[in-house]
């Protein structure tokens, strides 16, 4: 007989740290975005160093989060679960106490490891330990987790503002110290038959990442010509042609890519790609836009809310959205309302009052709710639970890939498009969240647009793919298990 320590699983507290410890990895990134100008004054931080607080987050946890679903399976997903929130909090609490930007990037880069682990593990152990309606219920719920940290990060960061910088991180290390406490009663659960862990792949993956972002980098402070943005490009489109070749050739992949001949699955990968690629470049970069432009950070935050209070709220009723429409229909109308939202953002008056601004964001927010309510349980629902972690794993990639491009590629816009108005100096300001000069408030604004317009372009192309992709299907096929009709 075989004795074991593990606490007596209860899936009401299972379900608490896996939804606490959701919560906090987009709040990672929301909720220092808020406060990054104030990181990047007090640190004398280069506009490269302050990118890479985001950078290194993103490209990390997306190149990681498909091997560490694989390790979930293989060794333990409560045990994965749990050293990637302990990792997650001691990284947090490391950066709090750090005054040195080199540092804390790199501490950055070791959180999107732990937030790989968590997202993977947190998302199988849900898919192992529930079914049915209750499933539907859980991951309704798991999507209100991801979109209440996308929400809350910037209004809780806004509020710690004026005690400095660093109690933001301070709070989100507190918050993941609870999760770990709570995962203690997570039942453990495996798959053995699961292969080893992909690391040429993973390494393939995540060095195209980097160097993707290095590219993006590169090109805001040198050009897009420059030779070595061009370098950067070129190398990550080997790299990229290589891992395709390699997970095709292998014969336990971590990136199963014969699966894109579904026309359904393509749908299912590419849609949390294009949706959280516009929430992530608003939600970092707006906020720093408003305080360039005089705002505070509690005041930018709050100019937000019309755009995350959705994101919050529309995943709670993810039964009765899937209860009412097919999957597909809500898969299609999802980036249609952000894509709307966006063109809204863009049409309207500069000078109209916060009111009038209200409209799109709220649309474009609404849209964002509706893909978090429903895409979390419709890509695990597409494999055996027994595979769940590498599912989740191969989502979240597309998910978190979609931010670490978002970010990266934000950033490299603003700064180009800026810079060709002004200077190089001031557009470093301006994506640092300087206060700055009328003239180059102007050209930052065009920036912006330029960006939000290229994002509603981005929801209209998903939203066409989408519905071609499902064109064949009915739509008692696209619904949630355990809906009711």
């Amino acid at each position: 007989m075989t004795i074991s320590r593990q606490r007596e699983p209860n899936i009401r507290a299972t379900v608490v740290a896996v939804l606490i410890a959701s919560f906090l990895l987009p709040f990672a990134v929301t909720g220092p975005a808020i406060v990054l100008p104030a990181l990047t004054a007090d640190l004398d931080a280069s506009a490269s160093g302050t990118q890479w607080v985001q950078n290194a987050y993103n490209a990390v946890f997306a190149a990681t989060v498909l091997a560490m679903g694989s390790l979930a399976d293989r060794f333990g997903r409560r045990r994965v679960l749990r050293a990637g929130i302990a990792t997650f909090a001691v990284a947090m609490a490391l950066i709090a106490i750090s005054s040195n930007i080199v540092l804390i990037d790199v501490l950055r880069g070791i959180q999107g490891l732990a937030a790989g682990a968590t997202v993977s593990a947190g998302s199988a152990v849900l898919a192992h330990a529930t079914s049915g309606h209750q499933r539907v219920r859980v991951f309704g719920l798991l999507g209100a987790s991801f979109g209440g940290g996308t929400a809350m990060g910037p209004l809780i960061a806004g509020l710690l503002a004026p005690l400095g910088w660093r109690y933001v991180f301070v709070a989100i290390a507190l918050a993941a110290a609870v999760a770990f406490f709570v995962s203690r009663y997570v039942r453990e659960s495996r798959d053995p038959a699961t292969a080893r862990p992909d690391l040429a792949g993973m390494a393939l993956f995540g060095g195209a990442l980097f160097l993707l972002s290095l590219g993006f980098v590169n090109s805001g402070d040198a050009g897009w010509l420059d030779p070595w943005t061009l370098g950067y490009f070129a190398a990550t489109l080997l790299l990229l042609a290589l891992f395709i070749v390699l997970e095709l050739r292998i014969d336990h992949p971590m990136f199963q890519i014969r699966l894109f001949k579904r026309p359904a699955f393509i749908a299912m990968m590419c849609m949390p790609f294009s949706v959280t690629f516009g929430l992530a470049a608003l939600n970092v970069y707006l906020p720093i836009f408003l305080q360039s432009d005089g705002a505070s950070p509690l005041a930018a935050a709050v100019e937000l809310t019309p755009l995350e209070v959705p994101v919050l709220l529309v995943p709670l009723a993810a039964r009765w959205l899937t209860g009412r429409w097919s999957e597909r229909f809500l898969l299609i109308t999802s980036p249609i309302l952000i894509a709307a939202g966006s063109f809204g953002l863009v049409l309207m008056d500069r000078g109209a009052s916060p009111w009038v601004s209200l409209m799109p964001l709220l649309v474009l927010g609404i849209g964002v709710g509706v893909a978090f309510a429903i895409m979390d349980n419709a890509a695990i629902s597409t494999v055996p639970v027994a595979q769940a972690g590498a599912a989740a794993g191969m989502f979240n990639t597309m998910r978190i890939t979609g931010e670490s491009l978002a970010v990266a590629a934000t950033a490299a816009v603003l700064i180009s498009v800026t810079s060709a108005r002004t200077s190089a100096a001031e557009a470093t300001a301006a994506i640092q969240g300087q206060h700055i000069g009328p003239m180059t408030g102007a050209a930052f604004a065009d920036a912006l647009y330029i960006v939000v317009i290229g994002l509603g372009v981005l929801a209209l192309v998903g939203a066409l793919l989408t519905a071609w992709a499902l064109r064949n299907t009915k739509p008692n096929q696209t619904k949630t298990p355990g809906a009711t009709s």
